[in-house]
């Protein structure tokens, strides 16, 4: 006798909390998320649907196999995988649970997905963080992005935290989380919404897009009086 596995029809998504690597694509135009563990290989946007890692044709979520999108049902698991040293860069993620699913007694591996809230954890330097910089290594096409303040940006490829729920779309909110706790500091605006870059942004937003250009012009100024004082002791 075939065993199957007890059927769930929730009224709404199932809401579940996972933990990666936020991503910027080669030429700039796209953001994204890279997973930690299992298909961390293969970056997924804002609203996704997964496919196997083993490259077999079956569907995900597959009983025989682990491929699909995985996450789990308490915040507070997915935030105690934040203090292990190889994760201490990764963001918190929000997700809406869609499609098939397999519910696990820690969380859910499911067919699509889609990304409600990033919480940004603090700056290397433990200010919170305003952008979202090279963090030095990647996925081909695309760059792996770490929480910086406006300060530790300096030359690096960056952008705000504003810029990056733009450019992920799908209604990304993004946060930005410090000793007291996470702020929202910034909102997707939708692919499909046909606003400008700079359109539909509130306040705070506009303020750290300023902080950040403010950053970056006092770096560029500092490397410039470098290399007149430089040039003066040549001379």
């Amino acid at each position: 006798m075939r065993l199957r596995l007890p059927e769930e029809r929730p009224t709404e998504p199932p809401t579940g909390y996972k933990i990666a690597h936020p991503v910027l694509s080669q030429d700039g135009t796209r953001a994204g998320f890279t997973g930690v563990s299992l298909g961390g290989a293969l970056p997924y946007g804002v609203l996704d649907e997964a496919g196997c890692v083993y490259g077999r044709r079956h569907r995900a979520p597959h009983r025989r196999c682990d491929c699909g999108f995985h996450c789990v049902h308490e915040r507070s698991t997915a935030e105690a995988l934040l203090c292990t040293a190889e994760h201490r860069a990764a963001v918190l993620l929000e997700v809406s649970v869609l499609g098939a699913y397999i519910r696990f007694e820690r969380g859910f591996r499911y067919a699509r997905q889609r990304v409600r809230t990033a919480t940004v954890g603090p700056c290397a330097c433990g200010a919170v963080a305003g952008a979202l910089a090279d963090a030095g290594w990647g996925r081909p096409g695309w760059r792996a992005l770490s929480a910086a303040c406006a300060g530790c940006v300096r030359g690096r490829t960056s952008l705000s935290l504003a810029t990056f729920a733009r450019l992920a779309g799908d209604g990304l909110r993004v946060r930005a989380a410090g000793g007291g706790g996470a702020v929202d500091v910034a909102g997707g605006l939708g692919t499909s919404s046909g606003l400008g870059a700079s359109s539909g942004l509130g306040v705070s937003e506009l303020v750290a897009e300023a902080a950040l250009l403010q950053a970056r012009l006092d770096w560029f100024q500092s490397q410039l009086a470098r290399l007149d004082e430089r040039g003066t002791q040549s001379g």
